[in-house]
């Protein structure tokens, strides 16, 4: 087997991702209740702020959601503060497309590029704060699944 093949290569580093993932999601269902954090954790508008932040810092929105869906399995986060957290990670994800405009574009994206990631912010950010005023009617309606 060739290891310079980039099908291997791919899954391997899909593989890779996952173990990783699942670790992290492990390590972060292991850190129960937070008391230090919970000023933080209890309210979902510094949790959505956080996220964005978290998000843009990894460049991974998976990670984030990793995170938030570990911590909500521990009991440290309510539903609330996660549905808040999810949000502010897919509008953190948008910082990935300005970066990947900017390395393309050699400077701040211009032409399609441009409108490209102003539509994928803009999408997401409306979304976002158009549910964020809604995330205690959504968590009641999701707690009963």
């Amino acid at each position: 087997m060739e290891f310079n093949n980039p099908v291997f290569q791919t899954l391997l580093g899909l593989v890779i991702f996952y173990i990783g993932l699942k670790m992290f999601s492990g390590g972060m269902k292991s850190m129960g209740h937070l008391e230090q954090l919970e000023w933080f954790l209890g309210n979902p508008y510094w949790m959505f702020l956080g996220a964005i932040v978290c998000t843009l810092l990894w460049q991974s929105s998976s990670l984030t959601t990793t995170a938030v869906i570990g911590l909500v399995a521990s009991g440290a986060l309510p539903l609330p503060s996660a549905i808040a957290a999810i949000l502010g990670a897919n509008v953190g994800t948008t910082g990935t497309i300005w970066i990947a405009g900017i390395l393309v574009s050699d400077g701040m994206p211009t032409g399609i590029t441009k409108q490209v990631a102003l539509v994928h912010t803009g999408v997401n950010t409306v979304m976002a704060i158009a549910l964020l005023p809604f995330i205690q009617p959504i968590a009641r309606f999701i707690s009963k699944f």
